[in-house]
Formats: structure tokens, sequence, C-alpha cells
């Protein structure tokens, strides 16, 4: 077996609290399922378990503490993400309900995997939260892959859920032309929010 199951079982709550706070990537599928619908929600929500899946095997490959150790790397990467939700900001400022690609929800995956690599923090946070369940007599690689992918699965149900809910309550009201203009604001907003965040996150 790859990993100690009883490491595994203390894993299991701790990992499904995470998931449950509120955050960057859960206000990131709220905003998605407003403006775009329920279908871009759990596809935005799937890009961003992908990336959390992603900083798992890189941290399991030891490249994440190599990039933590140098500030430099995780600052273009910080101001990378920050210019890419400013610009999901300005496209959501300017496009109308007709505009939004509802039967590309792939669009949405695209974003959430950019938004999920470019977050400097959840590298940090992989590397300071999994190898506390890591059994140092196993392999390392297969047991980062584990709990990578158990927290990507309930990220994805939790965060898609609260899109799903977004996602309805924004269908009916985009009907008119004037609620899909504040739509739009509104997930400009979230995005230019979460760019501010991002922006004044300090390196650790």
């Amino acid at each position: 077996m790859p990993f100690d199951p009883l490491l595994l079982l203390a894993f299991l709550p701790a990992g499904l609290a995470l998931n449950l706070t509120p955050g960057a990537d859960m206000m990131f599928c709220f905003a998605q399922g407003l403006r775009r619908g329920p279908r871009a929600a759990w596809a935005a929500s799937l890009g961003i378990s992908l990336g959390s899946f992603v900083h798992a095997t890189v941290a399991g490959l030891g490249l994440a503490a190599l990039i933590a150790a140098h500030p430099g790397i995780l600052t273009v990467i910080r101001w990378i993400g920050v210019v890419y939700l400013l610009w999901l900001a300005l496209n959501s400022l300017r496009q109308t309900r007709q505009d939004v690609p509802d039967h590309l929800p792939s669009h949405a995956l695209r974003e959430g995997l950019m938004v999920n690599l470019t977050n400097p923090k959840v590298i940090l946070f992989v590397l300071a939260f999994i190898p506390q369940f890591i059994d140092p007599a196993r392999a390392l690689l297969p047991q980062f892959l584990t709990y990578g992918a158990m927290l990507g699965l309930g990220g994805f149900i939790i965060n898609g859920l609260v899109g799903q809910l977004a996602g309805g309550a924004g269908n009916r009201l985009a009907r008119s032309d004037r609620f899909a203009t504040w739509l739009g604001r509104i997930s400009a907003g979230v995005f230019g929010l979460l760019a501010l965040r991002l922006a004044t996150l300090e390196a650790k």
C-alpha cells in the first residue's frame, strides 16, 4: 500500500475542512457560475482541481521546495496570476450575456487551471500541509499524488456546488440585458478582488 491507512483517515477530515473554507477558488467558481452558468462553474472547479493535483505532483517530485526557496520565482508566478485575473475582470465588463460561451465549458476549465497554477500560496500550502501526513518510510511521490487527488476531488465537489447554486440564480436573472450587465460587473468585481488579494500576498 503506497500510504499509511491511519494517516489517510486523519487526512480526510482535515482535507474536507480545508475544502469547506471559503477562499479564492470558491469565489472564482461562484463568479463563473453567476456569469456563465452551472456548466462553466463545474468546468472551472475541475480546472482548479487539476491545478491542485499538478501542485501535489510537483511537490512530490521535489520541485516545489526549490521554487519556494527562490522568492523571485514565486513573485513572477504571482504577478502572472494578477494580470490574468485582471484580464478576466475586464472581459466580464465587456461581455454581454450573449457573448459568454456557455456551450464551451473548456474556456472555464482553462481559466480555473490557470488561476490555480499562478497562485503561489497554493504551492506553499501544499508544501506545508501534505507533508504532515507523509510516511517517510514509504515512497513519497505516490503519497503526494494520493493526497493531492483527494484534495482535488473534495474541492471539485464543493466548489462546483457553490458555482451550481450561483449559476441557477444567475441564469434566472440574466434573462434581461440590465441584469446581465450587473452580473458582468459583479463577476468583474470578484475577479478584481482576487487579483488585489494575490497582488498583496507576501511571499514567505
